[in-house]
């Protein structure tokens, strides 16, 4: 009876083997971490990118009222040209810093002259060509923007800026040709600016004596005498809308055998007889010099 109940005796003993089987498993180290622990080593990529966004967000603040505070100090005093005239241009020292750049003569022909001595032929022609809308806007042009791709879709090429004269004559005046949405918001402002602190015909004087009109060749005295022999007050409304039709293109001029370029000529001449308000704002058109014959119109030196 005795040796009997010593096998019943080991089979009662038996489970508890599985009992230290789970504590050695559980002692070994290869059990799931506590989930308090898992949360914790989640949460540090997460704390590590908040800082870096942080620091992100300092750096873009910094840089932005670094900027602001250098176009304040350097902003242009706009004011001060309802009564005189710039003595340079960004576009004008562009042009001699890259001539001194090629080693070669860094000389302008820019002569400036009185809105008066200037031929209402050549205002009416501008008008005309870049900006019809020009005495009825703010500063701004849709129409000028439809105008500038139904123009590059018929020659053919890409669509020039759809600027206004008053956003052409901040860009000649202190900007550079860039893309950049920092020059554009600098545009926008200093053109909200012309358009308030000056008048239109201000602002036509202004464009008219600093626009270039081919390589080396600013305002419309220095574009009269160098391609017409003419002063800027005599010249005709052909010989206007010749220099007009040279402004989208410095490689158009009056020397310029171009077809599209005496197509546009043509049109310039066309708008201005559909336009009847040029009168009452610029003056009737006029023949211009009389007994005048200027010399053959010289091809631009490159």
């Amino acid at each position: 009876m005795e040796e009997e109940s010593r096998p019943i005796e080991s089979e009662v003993a038996d489970p508890t083997a599985g009992d230290r089987e789970e504590v050695a498993t559980e002692s070994d180290g290869t059990s799931e971490p506590p989930i308090e622990q898992v949360m914790e080593e989640s949460a540090v990529p997460r704390v590590a990118w908040r800082r870096h966004a942080r620091l992100a967000a300092i750096v873009t603040a910094c840089t932005l009222a670094l900027w602001l505070l250098y176009t304040w100090i350097t902003w242009p005093d706009v004011a001060s040209l309802r009564t005189e005239y710039p003595s340079t241009t960004a576009f004008i020292e562009m042009y001699r810093e890259a001539r001194r750049a090629a080693g070669e003569n860094d000389a302008v022909a820019w002569q400036v002259v009185p809105y008066e001595r200037i031929s209402a032929n050549l205002k009416r022609a501008v008008v005309a060509a870049e900006d019809t809308e020009f005495f009825f806007h703010e500063g701004f042009s849709t129409h000028e923007m439809k105008e500038a791709l139904k123009k590059a879709i018929r020659e053919g090429e890409a669509p020039r800026g759809a600027s206004t004269i008053t956003q052409q004559l901040a860009k000649n005046l202190w900007l550079t040709p860039s893309r950049t949405l920092t020059r554009k918001f600098r545009e926008a402002m200093l053109t909200r600016q012309l358009e308030k602190k000056l008048s239109k015909d201000r602002i036509l004087d202004l464009y008219l004596n600093v626009v270039e009109f081919g390589p080396g060749i600013y305002g419309a005295e220095a574009a009269s005498l160098h391609y017409f022999g003419l002063p800027a007050s005599g010249l005709s409304p052909r010989q206007g809308a010749m220099l007009a039709a040279g402004l989208p293109r410095k490689r158009w001029n009056p020397a310029s055998d171009s077809e599209y370029y005496r197509a546009s000529v043509e049109r310039i001449l066309e708008v201005q007889r559909q336009l009847e308000y040029l009168d009452r704002y610029l003056g009737p058109s006029n023949p211009g010099s009389i007994g005048v014959d200027p010399p053959e119109v010289p091809a631009l030196t490159p």
